[in-house]
C-alpha cells in the first residue's frame, strides 16, 4: 500500500490546504520584521478580533501541548487545580506538560458520559475534596471543544457549567483542538461558543485544520494575559519568522476556509459513520458529532486492517477504534476502508 495514501488515524496526518499555503508563499515574497511584528501577525490577530467579535489578546504558538500548557500556567499558580474530564487531551497525551509549565498545578479529573463535563460533575468534584490549605486550591475548568471522543458541548451545556463556574470564582478554559469542527457541528458563532457562554481562553488549532503548525490563544479576558508574551518565549514558542504561522492563519480565515475544511471533514464522518452501521456486528461507541468516528471491532478484524497497512488509533481506557476525517479526506478512501472491514467481517462470519 502507498504510504502517502491518506488514513484515519488522526486529522494530523493531513497535508497544508490550499489557502494556507497559498498564504503561507505569500508571506514569504521579501522580507519582514521578525518575532510577530509583521503585518501579517497583526492581520490575523485583528482577523480574530472581528471573528469572535470582541477585542481579546491573540498569541500565536507552534503546538497545541504549548498553547495549553502556557494559558493554563497563565491562569494558574503552582498551588492551584485544574479540573477536567479524565480523558481530556490535558491528562492523557501531554505527557505532564501542563503540571510541568504551571511549576506543579494540580489536574483533578472528573467523569461525565461521552467526554463531557457537566456542571453536576464538576460541582461533585468541588464537593467531595478538599478545600482547605493542604489540598491545591481549585482555580480553573478545562473543557474540549469538540471532546476527544468527537462529542459536543451545547450552548445549554456551556451555560450551565458558566454559572457553576461564577459562582465558585473559577476561570474557563477551552482545548479548540478541533474549534472549527464543533462551529460548524453547532451552527453557532465563535463568540456563542466562547466568551458569551463564560470561556476566558481558547486554544484554537490549525494543524488540524489545514495549517502546516500553529495555534492561537485567545484570551477574552484580556487582565489575564499579561506578560503572557514573556511566557511564550521563555518556552521556546515566540517563533522569529511568525508570519509563517500567522499568515495561513489569516488565508483561513479570509477565505473562510476554516468552516470549509471543518464541514468538509464532518460531513465526511457522517458518511463513514452511515456506511459503518450497515455492517452487521460492528458498533458505534460514542455519539458522532463532529469529525471522528469511534468504532467497536471484532480483534481480528483489527489485526486483518492493520495487516493491510490501515492506520488507526486504539486508545486505553476507552477501547475500540478511532477513525478522524480532516479536510482533504475522500470518500473513495473511505469506501476502500470499509470494503476491507466487510470482507475480514466476512471471514468472521
Amino acid at each position: 500500500m502507498d504510504s502517502n495514501l491518506e488514513q484515519f488515524a488522526s486529522d494530523n496526518y493531513s497535508g497544508i490546504c490550499p489557502e494556507a499555503l497559498d498564504y503561507m508563499m505569500k508571506a514569504n515574497e521579501g522580507s519582514a520584521p521578525a518575532y510577530g511584528n509583521d503585518e501579517w501577525t497583526q492581520k490575523a490577530a485583528d482577523g480574530f478580533r472581528e471573528l469572535f467579535e470582541i477585542d481579546c489578546e491573540v498569541f500565536f504558538v507552534f503546538n497545541g501541548t504549548a498553547a495549553n500548557s502556557l494559558s493554563l500556567a497563565a491562569l494558574c499558580q503552582s498551588y492551584h487545580s485544574v479540573i477536567c474530564h479524565e480523558n481530556a487531551h490535558i491528562e492523557t497525551s501531554e505527557c505532564g506538560a501542563p503540571e510541568f509549565t504551571s511549576n506543579g498545578s494540580k489536574l483533578i479529573l472528573a467523569k461525565g458520559e461521552n467526554g463531557k463535563l457537566t456542571a453536576a460533575s464538576i460541582e461533585e468534584v468541588l464537593l467531595n475534596k478538599r478545600a482547605d490549605i493542604h489540598y491545591p486550591k481549585r482555580k480553573v475548568i478545562s473543557l474540549t471543544q469538540a471532546t476527544e471522543l468527537a462529542t459536543l458541548y451545547s450552548i445549554d451545556e456551556l451555560a450551565a457549567i458558566k454559572s457553576l463556574a461564577e459562582k465558585h470564582d473559577l476561570k474557563i478554559h477551552v482545548d479548540g483542538a478541533r474549534f472549527a469542527n464543533a462551529v460548524v457541528a453547532l451552527n453557532k458563532s465563535p463568540a456563542e461558543l466562547t466568551w458569551k457562554n463564560g470561556v476566558d481562553v481558547l486554544c484554537f488549532c490549525g494543524s488540524k485544520n489545514g495549517m502546516a503548525l500553529g495555534e492561537a490563544i485567545i484570551f477574552f479576558d484580556k487582565k489575564l494575559a499579561e506578560d503572557f508574551a514573556y511566557r511564550c518565549k521563555q518556552a521556546g514558542q515566540l517563533a522569529s519568522k511568525m508570519r509563517f504561522i500567522s499568515a495561513p492563519w489569516l488565508g483561513l480565515l479570509e477565505t473562510g476556509a476554516w468552516l470549509k475544511n471543518a464541514r468538509h471533514a464532518n460531513q465526511c464522518a457522517e458518511y463513514f459513520e452511515q456506511e459503518l452501521l450497515k455492517i452487521e456486528g460492528v458498533e458505534i461507541m460514542f455519539p458522532r458529532e463532529a469529525n471522528g468516528v469511534f468504532v467497536q471491532l471484532p480483534e481480528n478484524v483489527i489485526t486483518s486492517l492493520r495487516a493491510k497497512n490501515w492506520l488507526f488509533y486504539s486508545f486505553m481506557g476507552i477501547g475500540g477504534v478511532r477513525l478522524m476525517c480532516s479536510w482533504n479526506t475522500t470518500i473513495a478512501r473511505i469506501d476502500e476502508f470499509i470494503r476491507d472491514i466487510k470482507e475480514a467481517m466476512g471471514k468472521t462470519n
